[in-house]
């Protein structure tokens, strides 16, 4: 399998979310280390504001929205309520680590906790980065709260309160490619490349059919592609081709061993045989069956 640039998906930071919600609530920041200021360029104030917002604080829930994770945490004094916004980017890493452990070469920022392990943000290619924002309401009908710059990213496949309806009216009512369309996180969030092209590879649908071409039952048979290969990931911990992805305990995800088109340039299709290809698309790469996802024949 050839190993390509990529950035994690929903499963890759789900995993690093359920590895931090076992460790973070109820813990607190003693001290704050900025190692690397554009792990924190994000931030209002920069790394003093970073730091004075952050000693002290107790961390309370960590969630998820589509790529971003965040932590709610309550600061010293008495303050509302704020969050603490993650972003792993394309090599970003969250470790918990012993307070003795030596510091990683590619270490951003260093969380000193009370508990009997410290929280690391590791960052080799430093495009991921974090910051502390305000807690808003996303909709007048919505009951979640969520950091005020993320609020406009759309729910995931795998949330509870993820409405197939409305995606299916607004995914149809675009003239785009599907898979552009998938990666749009305002229209539906945490599916990258990866799970992209290999939920259309289930559905045997070109990355560049029409949206407006497809039907309801299409819609809903590629959502249904796209939760089984997600929450497949989910249980074998994410896909890693490198050693730049990993959980909160520096363990490596086993899914890429099960991909059926992403990476597998060259390899025969499991369903037909022939052999996958990899073609650019928007700055990066699908890959795609020729046989089982055929051009439509308006792009020729």
């Amino acid at each position: 399998m050839q190993h390509c640039t990529l950035m994690p998906e929903l499963p890759e930071v789900e995993v690093v979310r359920r590895g931090l919600v076992s460790h973070l609530p109820g813990d607190t920041v003693q001290a704050v280390s900025v190692l690397h200021p554009r792990a924190i360029r994000r931030q209002i104030g920069g790394p003093r504001a970073f730091s004075t917002e952050i000693s002290g604080a107790r961390f309370h829930t960590v969630s998820r929205r589509g790529k971003y994770l965040w932590a709610v945490i309550s600061p010293e004094p008495h303050r509302s309520y704020r969050a603490l916004v993650m972003h792993l980017g394309m090599s970003g890493q969250l470790l918990l680590r012993s307070a003795q452990a030596a510091q990683h070469v590619h270490a951003r920022v260093h969380l000193a906790l009370a508990g009997d392990q410290d929280l690391w943000f590791i960052d080799q290619r430093t495009f991921g980065g974090l910051y502390v924002d305000d807690l808003v309401a996303a909709t007048s009908a919505d009951d979640e709260h969520l950091p005020a710059s993320i609020a406009h990213i759309a729910r995931d496949p795998l949330d509870p309160r993820f409405d197939d309806d409305a995606f299916s009216r607004s995914l149809r009512r675009r003239h785009s490619g599907i898979k552009r369309a998938l990666l749009d996180q305002a229209l539906i969030s945490g599916i990258g490349n990866i799970y992209a092209d290999e939920a259309l590879w289930r559905s045997a649908v070109h990355y560049e059919r029409s949206c407006a071409a497809l039907r309801k039952g299409d819609v809903q048979e590629l959502l249904t592609h796209v939760r089984d290969v997600m929450s497949a990931a989910l249980d074998e911990g994410g896909t890693s081709f490198d050693a730049l992805y990993v959980n909160v305990n520096g363990q490596s995800g086993y899914f890429d061993r099960s991909l059926d088109a992403y990476g597998r340039s060259g390899e025969p299709c499991s369903r037909c045989g022939a052999l996958i290809v990899r073609e650019a698309f928007m700055n990066r790469s699908s890959f795609r069956c020729p046989t089982c996802q055929r051009r439509p024949r308006s792009i020729g």
